[in-house]
């Protein structure tokens, strides 16, 4: 599970009653939520949560490092709460679901000089696609 409400307890972010709800939200394993899902989610606990603090709050939680903004196609971006795990994705390319993945290895050293082209490399985003077994069977 991720500790996602930990981590801003222990940074002294301001925990106003919008703001733990939108993390609530957000916390555990495997979560890649769009803006709307959070807001849809946030509303079931605190109904008079608006779509704009949503936003707001999931931008605050990406500027601070504590939330992946991620973007694995060309449909709404996702928030990843597991921002201090090193992971990568795997996304169903029929319903688009999205797991965490950790593969052995070093996906970083594996790019060899001749291929980096004076690039100083610091991050690496790695996305396998394929099909889950829910959509395999349909």
């Amino acid at each position: 599970m991720s500790d996602l409400l930990e981590r801003l307890r222990g940074r002294g972010w301001r925990m106003t009653a919008q703001r733990r709800v939108v993390a609530e939200v957000l916390d555990g394993d495997h979560v890649h939520l769009t803006a709307d899902e959070v807001h849809a989610r946030a509303v079931t606990k605190l109904p008079e949560i608006s779509r704009a603090t949503v936003y707001n709050t999931l931008g605050e939680l990406v500027t601070l490092g504590e939330v992946l903004e991620v973007s694995t196609d060309r449909r709404a971006k996702r928030y990843d709460p597991n921002a201090h795990r090193p992971h990568h994705h795997l996304v169903c390319a029929r319903c688009g679901a999205i797991r965490d993945v950790h593969p052995g290895g070093n996906p970083l050293a594996d790019l060899p000089d001749t291929e980096r082209f004076g690039f100083v490399v610091s991050t690496v985003e790695v996305t396998y696609r394929g099909v889950c077994p829910n959509c395999a069977g349909a």
